[in-house]
């Protein structure tokens, strides 16, 4: 275990620590909890710098640290539809895309060559729009609502580059047999 995947460790521990806090009585429960989910993001930064410079890339890093991201991602959609500061089709249309993300990683990897598609810049901006859809509802913005069309157009436009490169990578994989 290396510091990379303990970072990843962290983030999904960050899920339960999200929802404890979100549904508390606090007084500034949603300002407290969307704090969580920017140290979950910072993180997820972290671990990724980390494991590139140093070199420290693992399979099970590979894996384990979008699926800490989709859940953490998941979790704040259903809570902010659980308390109606979203539509719940946000997170309906998120939901298919991450599970479908999920189980297509999860095909891809239990291939005999344990494929991994990485992270591209499509995700990457699909993120950092999604963060920014989560604050602009923490602080009540009047057009949070068309941040979040924005972000998941983005993880839609994310899925369908995801969905491209892993389709190539299993023609590869049939052409090699």
């Amino acid at each position: 275990m290396n510091v990379p995947n303990i970072l990843t460790v962290i983030r999904l521990f960050l899920v339960p620590m999200f929802i404890i806090v979100f549904f508390s009585s606090l007084e500034k429960a949603l300002l407290y909890s969307v704090l969580i989910f920017i140290i979950a993001g910072i993180t997820d930064v972290l671990d990724g710098f980390i494991a590139r410079k140093y070199n420290l890339i693992t399979k099970w890093g590979q894996v384990v640290d979008p699926f800490a991201d989709k859940m953490m991602q998941l979790t704040v959609l259903v809570c902010f539809s659980i308390k109606k500061y979203i539509s719940v089709w946000f997170a309906i249309i998120y939901g298919i895309k991450e599970l479908s993300m999920i189980f297509g990683g999860l095909f891809l990897y239990t291939k005999k060559e344990k494929v991994v598609i990485p992270a591209n810049s499509f995700g990457k901006v699909a993120t950092v729009t999604f963060y920014l859809a989560v604050l602009s509802v923490a602080v009540k913005y009047k057009y949070s609502t068309y941040i979040f069309i924005i972000a998941i157009a983005f993880a839609l436009l994310a899925f369908v580059k995801y969905s491209i490169i892993g389709s190539n990578k299993l023609k590869q994989l049939q052409e090699k047999k």
